[in-house]
This record gives C-alpha cells, structure tokens and sequence, in this order.
C-alpha cells in the first residue's frame, strides 16, 4: 500500500493572497436584511496533514485501540421551557392519500452493542450511491449493498484515520457526517477531534466511486476553537461545514468553512479552507444555536457561480431574544482560483408563521419525551435555535428549492416537525410553504429529515414515541408538489415499530437522514434510531429503508 503524507503545517495564517471580494448585502425577501458586524473576516489556510487510507474492506472490525478523550455530543445548556404561545401552521390530521409506499428496502443498521464503547445520542445518519448505502453513527461506520448486505460491518470510526498524521483524528470522537457526491461519484466520511488544544475537521474522501476502497485524508486544523456539530454540504466549488464553536468550553459562535473540492477529489495535499466566525454578540439570535449549509441533490447544477446557501432559524420564546420566528439565509461565495476571494453574509430574513422550539423537559433540560414502560424521557433538542440536517437544495430550471426541518411544541407537551420550503435563494428569497407535522393523536413526532424527489415530491421522516403505547420507532409521510400548501396529506407509513424504551441517557439523536437515490432520483432512503428491546443499558439500534412515490420512476 502506498502512502502519501504532506508535512504537517501551521494551521492559520491570513494569506497575503486573500482578496475579500466586497459584496453588500441584497435587500430580498419580506425583511431586508443589514450587514452583521458579527462576522469576521476570513482566514484562509491548507490542510495540516494529507495521505491515502488503506482499503476499508481491509480494517478490522477490532480497530485500532483508539480512545474516546471526550463526551460524545453537542456541548451547550438546554433552554427552560417558556411557556406556549400556539403553531400557526399545525397539521392536526394524519393524512390519507395512497401516493406514498410502504417500504422497499427496510433493513437493519448499526447499533450500540457494535460500538466499543456504550454512547448516547447515535446521531444516525447516512447515503445513497449508485451501488451502495453508507451509514455513520457514534462511532463506527458500515457500508452496505442496496439491498441491506453487509459489505463492511461496523467499523469504528478512528479506523479509517488508523496511522494518520493528526493522530487526533484517529481517536472515537463522533458527531459523525457522511455524504455521497454523486457529481464526482465519490464519498464523504467525515468526523471532528476532540483532544484539543487544537482541533480539526477530519474529512476522508474515497479516492474511487467505491466505498470499500482507499480514501484520501485530510486534517484541516480549526485552531483552539472545538468544531462541535459539523455539517456538510456538496456544492460545485466546494464542500461546504458549518460549526458550533467553543473555545474553552465557552461558546464562541457559529463557524463556516469551504474546502477546495476540486483539489481534494485530485488528492491535491494542499487543498485550501476558508473559513468565517459569526460570534453571537449584539444580534446571538441571527447565528442562533447553528446554520445548516445547503447540500445539493441531483444533477442540475446551482446556476454559475451561485453561492452556497446557510439556513438558520430564529424563535421569540428562544434564548436569544429575537424579535420575531424567521429563517435566516447566508451566502457563502468563495472563488480558489486564480486570487482567492471569499464572502460570508446574510442575505435575507423571511419571518415564519408562530413556531415554538422551547418544550417542557426536566431539570436536566433534555428530559422531554415520554416512553411507555420507563419513567426516563428522552431528548427532543428543539430547544436548539436551528434546523435540523439537511438543508436539501435542487435546481429543478424554473425554480431552485430549499428544504429543510426543525422540531418544534405543536401543543401543549406535544411534539411536532415545522418543515419549509425556501424558493429563490439567491436573488428574491420567499418561504414558499411551511407547515408542522402533528396529527392530533397524542404521539410525539421529532427529530426529522425531509428532501424533495426531481418532481418536486417531499418526504418527511422522524422519531414518534409516547407515554402510553408507542414506543421510540420511525415513521414518515409526504406530499406531492401538486398537494395544498403547507401540507404532508399522505398516509403515515411505519419503516419500523418500537418494541422497546431506552433506559439510562435521556439523549436522542442528535440527527436523522433523509437522502434521495441518485440512480432514479426518486427514492427515497431514511435512517434513524429505534428500540427493540427495553434494557438496563443505553442500547439503541439503527433502522435503514428506503421508499417512493407511485408516480416517480427513473
């Protein structure tokens, strides 16, 4: 096996190459939006370490004997309860309509008695390719055919940085983020470090379109801010993070990064970041609790030179004190060649119908949700001013979409998913539709994922669990572009009913995935967590499906 490997490097310095390019912010959308003062200037810097992977068909399932230095999950306090001020846009009744099918793939995924050490949340996720399903949770990685057979097993997750320079990247660290990038047909594995004092963005991408295969490995060093939350997304230009950032276990703002795609897909050692600080000072509720970038999905590019897309949500009952519920759209333009230029702004604030992110929970702040059997609640994480992974966009020529999802208190003690869709986000944004998910049947629904389908069709997938008879399983539903605004009026499939509650870690989550398969793209894949058995250990498992709409074919 050969091996490359750059010379580990100092990780800042501001580039005497660096042009800010000066662009002012649009006036779009109901509310015009200013320049925020809050945002830094940016720093560009190159990968700290680089070198190809072994083959992951040839990691042992064993690992390498990395340790876990830190807690697995978001840092941060949970928000207290203040009280309910109603949903404008509640969908009280379960829908009925036929379009949506059952399950079509529906298969089992990793689960905590795969993981050398016991954690709490999972934080599920996943992707589709056109031979494969590639699942991450805390802390291995599994990939599979489409058909649900295992390929790899669960892996842990330093494994597939196992001899790498950033031994930091190496460790059980989590929070982990895989993506398909079906423009290239290549595969994002990523995690973040925890050691500290200084911290990196350990991205792997497959060097092939097999998965299986070897990875080129990257370290982009996030200096002495710890990157808590890391999301991605696929753009033309780059591969797009945003962050919660801590220095010193004190939070110090939201952060957003673009790393050259181009350079890394060419295992180019010294691929190029950049990367922007949104500190929450005179205006917190504008970053709020984190952005979401916006990922592509399917083949028709953003229009030349667009700009990646942030989305981030703002509630008045939140912690922030913002004045009004909104959703804030960034853009984020970076040019690497010939002169590297970069921009980070916010662009446009459109005000949302009533949406209420605070929920009755115990002292703990995270005990929220009732399961039957147990007394123990578990995490509904709406307090946590942000949508939830994606933020799915599409280009479909007449229009461009963004949809993305948070939860939310439909009622008093019920939980229910606020789902949008933004249109014209680059020029005239609108929140073209929005609704939330919560027929009046006293199940809690959370912790969801929604994308669209090349005709526009959107599904919605999530948590349910109650106190009485449904305990923590997956569901989901949709609505066809044709369907009344602001709408999921198709019947509620189960991928998988619970049999069981979690016992010891109210934690849930932190994220579900909903991806479209890019061979049709039309079906749709879901992965979320589930419990089968109630036990004296935190042993959540992993539950992967896929499904269509009747009239969607490839």
């Amino acid at each position: 096996m050969e091996v490359r490997s750059a010379t580990r490097r100092s990780a800042w310095f501001v580039s005497g190459l660096l042009v800010i390019s000066v662009v002012q912010p649009l006036t779009v959308g109901p509310a015009a939006a200013e320049p925020t003062s809050e945002v830094s200037a940016p720093t560009f810097s190159t990968a700290v370490a680089f070198d190809t992977s072994r083959p992951v068909s040839e990691m042992a399932r064993a690992g390498s004997g990395a340790v876990m230095p830190g807690a697995v999950g978001e840092r941060g306090s949970a928000v207290p309860d203040s009280g309910f001020r109603g949903d404008g846009a509640v969908q009280s009744r379960a829908g009925t309509a036929d379009d949506l099918s059952a399950p079509i793939r529906n298969f089992e995924g990793a689960s905590n008695l795969d993981n050398p050490f016991k954690v709490s949340p999972p934080d599920p996720n996943g992707d589709v390719g056109p031979n494969h399903y590639v699942e991450m949770v805390n802390l291995t990685f599994s990939i599979y055919t489409k058909t649900g057979r295992v390929l790899t097993p669960p892996t842990p997750l330093g494994e597939l940085w196992a001899g790498f320079e950033v031994e930091d990247c190496t460790d059980l660290s989590g929070d982990p983020i895989v993506l398909h990038d079906q423009l290239a047909d290549r595969w994002i594995l990523t995690q973040f470090s925890t050691r500290g004092p200084e911290y990196f963005n350990c991205v792997a991408l497959s060097t092939t379109a097999d998965p299986t295969g070897t990875y080129y490995r990257y370290a982009f060093s996030t200096g002495r801010k710890f990157p808590d939350y890391p999301k991605y997304g696929v753009w033309p230009d780059a591969y797009y993070i945003s962050t919660r950032e801590f220095g010193r276990f004190r939070f110090s703002g939201v952060g957003a990064y673009a790393v050259d795609r181009a350079r890394m897909l060419a295992g180019d050692p010294n691929a190029g970041m950049v990367m922007f600080n949104v500190a929450p000072r005179d205006k917190p509720w504008l970053p709020g609790d984190g952005l979401l970038p916006s990922d592509l999905d399917g083949n028709n590019l953003p229009p030349g030179g667009s700009p990646n897309f942030f989305v981030g949500t703002q509630d008045d009952e939140g912690p922030y004190g913002a004045p009004f519920d909104a959703i804030n759209i960034w853009q984020f333009h970076v040019k690497w060649r010939p002169t590297l230029e970069a921009s980070f702004f916010r662009s446009a604030q459109l005000p949302t119908r009533e949406f209420d992110s605070s929920f009755p929970c115990g002292e703990d702040g995270r005990s929220c949700i009732e399961q039957p059997v147990v007394a123990q609640k578990i995490d509904i994480l709406s307090y946590r001013q942000r949508p939830t992974w994606r933020a799915a966009y599409r280009n479909f020529g007449s229009h461009q979409s963004i949809v993305t999802n948070q939860s939310v208190q439909a009622r008093p003690g019920e939980a229910g998913v606020r789902w949008y869709e933004i249109r014209r986000p680059l020029l005239q944004p609108v929140l073209y539709q929005q609704g939330t998910y919560a027929p009046d049947d006293g199940v809690n629904r959370w912790m969801g994922s929604v994308a669209m389908d090349k005709f526009g069709n959107m599904a919605a997938g999530y948590s349910v669990s109650n106190g009485d008879r449904v305990f923590p399983g997956i569901r989901y539903t949709g609505r066809l572009a044709s369907d009344p605004r602001g709408q999921l009026p198709q019947a509620e499939q189960v991928l998988i009913d619970g049999s069981g509650s979690q016992r010891g870690s109210p934690r849930w989550g932190d994220y579900t995935s909903m991806n479209v398969d890019p061979t049709d793209d039309c079906t749709f894949w879901y992965v979320n967590e589930y419990y089968e058995r109630t036990l004296g250990q935190v042993l959540w498992q992993t539950r992967i499906g896929s499904f269509r709409f009747q009239g969607c074919r490839g």
